[in-house]
Parts: structure tokens; sequence; C-alpha cells
């Protein structure tokens, strides 16, 4: 087992994984930016290094100042988190290169699943169910246009490098299909410097159900069922639960094994999530892989009692998996806290917290770096924290969540707290009856 983890990233899943190696009696060093220096994350850890101004090109993007800080405080082993530098394939070589575990996994096997076009591919050829569209990537808009009169509109076209909505368009009718092409590969090239896109058949009104798996590096490949990813805004989660709503045990099953099969089909190593769409009839398509602890990855712990950052960890360190019958006990929700103004079209809300009281009671959890006097930064992720409740029941956990979002006070900044407790209130969302679309086209939020 490892000594000493530098954690190369900030805020809450920084202060996450120092929890997690306090708990095994593994040192830690924190790794921050001028405008975090007074993060939490950077007071619990044993060691802590400023890497760089507050830009992230210039600190936690910036991978010699990270092995410099690795060198300098003899760190073993970095985790990534997830963000920044979690899923960059030159990170995991250059670490591997310098006798240094990245607590993740390879860099062949980050290449393989972060193009979503080779990742497509490679569940093609694992007989993974995956969305009828082109087998790689599409380069000129006659073959574009080939494609989607072959699967039909509407189509959705997808930067394949890409994330968080950029180089993404839906085409409804042939008409808008150029325009809608060209878009996307420029988006795509400026955003990610790769204006590569692929074309899939969009599925309408599809639910976002997320499968956690792990491997460890003797073959093994677990999962621990699925996770409900469906409340979204502009393709950016808002709340997520497990188990999903929709979820029957004949389902779970088929969608557990399809995830197990594509981790086997590339010997993944660590914890990563594949993600799917649900149609209507639960018919189930692959989507992305993330090859990284996933932002929502503690309602999976509430309900498995499996501490997955432990797990990378050891899995990193060369312990086999213990594999046993999957256990899920209950039901978690988590909302995510952000520092933004839903009344003002969720604008960030940078500024210092005045006040923060987190509430507590029973299986009630908060995943934060914030604190009163603390001041959120502007140049990064506007999430303050995370709020996790688990309980018998989905009813019970909506009725604790809400208890809890009351109890939570934050003052000096606007927050989305209001929104989920809108949320909470929503006869759709109680009844399970809702999509990816729903907080975009039927949710109303009414400003206080």
């Amino acid at each position: 087992m490892f000594n000493k983890i530098l954690i190369a990233n900030r805020g809450e899943i920084a202060m996450r994984v120092i929890r997690t190696c306090k708990e095994m009696g593994i040192k830690t060093v924190a790794v921050f930016s001028t405008a975090d220096q007074d993060s939490l994350h950077v007071k619990f850890a044993d060691e802590a290094v400023c890497i760089g101004p507050p830009s992230s090109k210039e600190s936690y993007l910036k991978i010699p100042s990270i092995m410099a800080a690795a060198e300098i405080t003899n760190a073993e082993a970095i985790h990534p988190g997830y963000g920044f530098l979690s899923e960059n394939a030159e990170f995991s070589r250059i670490c591997s290169e310098h006798d240094l575990k990245f607590i993740g996994p390879s860099p062949d096997m980050i290449s393989k699943m972060g193009d979503k076009a080779t990742a497509k591919a490679t569940m093609l050829n694992s007989g993974v169910p995956v969305v009828p569209g082109s087998e790689g990537i599409v380069r000129e808009f006659k073959e574009a246009k080939t494609i989607c009169d072959e699967i039909g509109y509407p189509v959705i076209i997808k930067a394949s490098a890409g994330g968080g909505g950029r180089g993404m368009r839906i085409v409804h009718e042939e008409s808008k299909l150029k325009q809608a092409f060209d878009t996307c590969r420029s988006e795509a090239a400026g955003a990610f410097d790769n204006p590569d896109v692929y074309i899939e058949k969009f599925v309408q009104d599809p639910r976002h159900i997320e499968i956690q798996i792990v491997g460890d590096q003797h073959g093994n490949v677990i999962h621990l069922g699925e996770r409900e990813c469906s409340l979204q805004r502009r393709n950016q989660k808002i709340l997520e639960e497990a188990p999903s709503p929709v979820m029957t045990a004949e389902l779970r099953e088929e969608m557990g094994q399809a995830a197990v099969k594509a981790g086997e089909a590339i010997n993944y190593e660590g914890a990563g999530t594949i993600e799917f769409l649900v149609d209507k009839d639960r018919n189930f398509y692959f989507m992305e892989m993330n090859t990284r602890i996933q932002v929502e990855h503690p309602v999976t712990e509430e309900i498995t009692w499996c501490d997955l950052v432990a797990e990378q960890i050891r899995v990193a360190a060369g312990e086999k998996l213990k594999k046993k019958p999957l256990k899920m006990r209950g039901h978690a929700i988590e909302c995510r806290i952000n520092a933004e103004s839903p009344a003002k079209n969720f604008r960030p809300s940078a500024g210092t917290i005045t006040a923060f009281h987190m509430p507590g009671g029973h299986s009630v959890r908060v995943d934060t770096h914030a604190y009163a006097g603390y001041r959120i930064p502007p140049h990064y992720d506007s999430m303050i924290g995370k709020l996790i409740v688990s309980a018998p029941t989905r009813k019970e956990a909506i009725s604790r969540m809400k208890r809890a979002l009351q109890e939570f006070i934050i003052e000096g900044v606007d927050t989305t707290i209001p929104y989920h407790l809108q949320l909470m209130d929503d006869e759709n969302f109680i009844n399970g009856n809702f999509n990816t679309h729903y907080l975009e086209s039927k949710f109303k939020y009414k400003p206080e």
C-alpha cells in the first residue's frame, strides 16, 4: 500500500480523497493555485504545495508543476479526482514514466474510451448495445447525409472529443443538417482542438442511467448497480439518485452485465462509469464511458456501503477485487449545491460566503470544501458541495432531502438550494416521471 498520495485536484473531491486516505493511514499532499490557498483541502492535507496562479492552465492543468510537487514531497501515487487531468492519457503516461502510480486506468484505456467514436466501435465489437449511427468519425457532409438517410431523423451530431454539450446539435430534418454539421465541427475545433464528430440516431425522451464498475489489475471487473442521472440542464446533471425509479431486477442484471463486458473488453483498471440511454420501452444503448470517479459516486456508496475511493486506491496498489453478490439497501439522493442564481438563468454567483450551516441528522452527508468566510473563486466550477441523503425507501429519501435542504444555510452568494427545494415538491419528480429533457421543457422554477 502507498505511504503518500498527491491529489491533483481541488475543492470537494480533493477533500473527499483526503478523508479516505486518512482512514487508510495514507499521508496526503494537496496542490493548490493562489486562488485556492484558503480552501479546506489545503488545510486538511498533511502537506500542501502551491502550483501556480488562478488560471487552470497555469495550475491544475499544468503537468510539470504537478510532477514537481510530487517529486519534492516524495509522493508515490497521484489521485486525479474528476475533471482537470483525470482523463488525460498523457498525464497517466507521464506518471508511469516517473514511477508514480496514476490512480486510474492506463493511457491506452483512457485513449480508447475518451474518444467517443473509438469507444462506440469498441462496444460494438464487444456486443454491447449502441445507438444506431456512424461507425466512427464523420468528416465529410456527403457521408453525414448518407448516414442520416439510413438511420432516419431526428439525429444528434456530437463532438468526438467533447463533453458538456459543446459541439452537439440535434437535427430534426435534412434541410438543417448542413448548418448543424458545420457548426458542430467548428465548435469542436474551438473547444477541444479537435473538429471530429460522429452521428447517432436521436433517442426521444430518454433516461440517462449509468452503471458503476470497478476493475483490478488481475482481469476482474464488477459492477455496483446503477445511478439515475436524467435530471439535467444544458447537459449538466443537477440531481442524481440510486437506484433508478424505473429499474427492474432483470434490467439491472442485463445492464450490469453489459457494463462488465465493456470493462472486460479493455481490461479496465480502476473505478469507471458506463453511461447508457434508456428509452421508454426500457431498451438501453451505450453512450460513453467515464474513466474516473464521478461527481455522483456518493449515492452508489450510500446504498452499497462501498468506499469507491478506497477501492480505487486498493486496485492501484495491486490488490484483487473481492467478488461477491451485489447488495443494495435503501435509496440515496444527491443534490449538487452550486453557487448559481436559478432566478437569473443560473448565472454563477462568486463571492464570499458570510454564513454557512450544514444540515445533519440520520443518514445526511455533505461533501464540501466551503465554510463561513470562504471566498468562492470565479475561475473554476461553481459547485460548493454535494448534499447526499439515504433512507429505506425513495419516498423517505425525498422527505429527508427536503428537510436537509431546509436546514442548509448559505449566505453571501446565491445557490441552487431553492431550486432543489421546489424540485422535491414536484409531482413528476416524486412519481419518477421524468427524462433528460424534463427540467428544461416542463419543470417550472418559481423565484421566491
